[in-house]
């Protein structure tokens, strides 16, 4: 028999989703339907709307966990650091947990979501069991595995509908991670992961985590990750202290589960650097709770907005930058030849590294990644100066070109730039029409192509 708590919660997830109707019902036909939340982690500058978005006020909470059967029961809306607070006290976590508090599930789940755990535990929409999902016409389609609607749901970024609510598989975490910080050369990265891949250790110890940064073309490391009971003094990251640069610094870490998940979460990375927040001075007086990185994202929502600091550059005489926010998958293989290409033809650093393999053998139609093999995602977040004769989009462009003769892929999150053609050849967008024209048959959803490409 439920318990009250448990009926007061689906009463209330009921009523949420009611709501949720409702809204969407007022969207005029023919109008774009968006969803009206507070945050995003999306990078692809959008037509801003007159219409109300869809009411998700009622959907960001954690349902039910299950310790014994390892699942929970999350509302489409719930952050992974809601979702993670309340799991880590059974010692549980979600099998791959982005590196970004605000990520939502399902927004991880209709996007892509990666980390640490991807080279065993695979991509987050692997470990859903079941979801409730919003369609274009308006009603509430609970999806399983063997279900069209429910393989063509990853990665159709809101196309084909919304998740209300998700069953998702749960992992185990110790209190600590004890960390290994391991130097390899360009040419080591592949076998170095591939070993890892094959075996789950390295050099004698097991591996639960594993990513890496290269820092330049001769600097890289690989950081191994494992679960550990010892009751050991760790290392806080979110005050003075900065992760990334600790592993140029240390051959071993320490951190508790809770400060390993969200490690990359303070800094963004390395990019809280265009914000002066690694300056010594401005850390101590940036307040904490302000120093995450939905706020960095929201500073750079405000420079797209009003171009203060382009502004401020043209003054001074310096030339345009373009942005170059990207994920790509990248075949383990192609991988050191991949980053000599980017360091010659873009020349940013750090890039991020993050192995990742499929964990079932079942493809997913719109990211069509293969079973069995493994990719490096290689991420790379900033801006660089637009050459003389050159036009904004040049290099993304150049690097989309370069993923495509690497056998690689690439996310969604950000600017895209392919043609139509390209674009529906890569995305698989006929198999995905096709299943929208069921769920969505007065095409009311914005197309793939024209949420990634055309921005709208």
């Amino acid at each position: 028999m439920p318990s009250t708590s448990d009926a007061a919660a689906t009463l209330a997830h009921d009523q949420a989703v009611d709501r949720l109707r409702a809204s969407y019902q007022r969207i005029p036909v023919g109008e774009p339907v968006r969803l009206a939340k507070r945050s995003s982690n999306l990078f692809r500058p959008r037509t801003e709307l007159a219409t109300p978005g869809l009411d998700v006020s009622g959907l960001t909470g954690v349902l039910s966990v299950d310790p014994v059967a390892r699942t929970a029961d999350v509302q489409g809306m719930c952050t992974y650091e809601d979702l993670v607070a309340a799991t880590l006290p059974h010692g549980l976590t979600p099998m791959v947990v982005p590196q970004l508090k605000t990520i939502t599930l399902g927004g991880a789940v209709t996007g892509l979501g990666i980390e640490s755990s991807s080279f065993r535990a695979g991509l987050p929409h692997e470990s859903v069991l079941e979801l409730d999902i919003l369609t274009g016409a308006g009603e509430i389609v609970t999806a399983r595995p063997g279900d069209d609607l429910f393989r063509m749901f990853p990665n159709s970024y809101g196309t084909l509908g919304y998740a209300t609510r998700l069953r998702i598989s749960l992992d185990r975490i110790s209190p600590y991670v004890a960390l290994r910080h391991v130097r390899v050369s360009l040419d080591d990265l592949a076998p170095v992961i591939a070993e890892i891949v094959a075996s789950g250790t390295y050099d004698g110890e097991p591996v639960h985590f594993v990513d890496g940064v290269a820092f330049s073309p001769s600097e890289a490391y690989l950081t191994l990750g494992r679960n550990s009971d010892a009751a050991v003094r760790a290392s806080d990251y979110t005050g003075q202290q900065i992760y990334y640069r600790s592993i140029q610094q240390r051959q071993t870490d320490c951190l508790t589960a809770h400060d390993y998940l969200w490690r990359w979460d303070t800094d963004w990375f390395w990019c809280s650097a265009a914000f002066g927040a690694q300056k010594p001075w401005v850390r101590r007086l940036w307040p904490r709770r302000w120093r995450r990185s939905d706020v960095f994202h929201k500073l750079v929502g405000f420079e797209n907005r009003h171009h203060l600091a382009a502004r401020i550059g043209e003054r001074r005489g310096q030339a345009p930058r373009e942005r170059v926010v990207q994920d790509v998958e990248i075949p383990v293989a192609r991988l050191a030849e991949f980053l000599r290409w980017f360091d010659s033809e873009v020349g940013m650093r750090p890039v991020w590294l993050c192995p990742l393999r499929l964990r079932g053998t079942a493809s997913w139609p719109l990211y069509p990644l293969a079973p069995g093999a493994t990719y490096v995602n290689v991420g790379f977040w900033g801006t660089v100066p637009i050459a003389a004769g050159a036009a904004d989009g040049d290099v993304n462009r150049a690097i989309e070109d370069a993923v495509a003769r690497f056998g690689g892929h690439k996310s969604l999150y950000s600017d895209a730039y392919y043609s139509r053609e390209t674009f529906d050849r890569l995305y698989n967008v006929p198999a995905l029409t096709e299943v929208k024209q069921r769920y969505d048959p007065e095409a009311r959803l914005t197309g793939l192509y024209e949420k990634a490409v055309t921005r709208r």
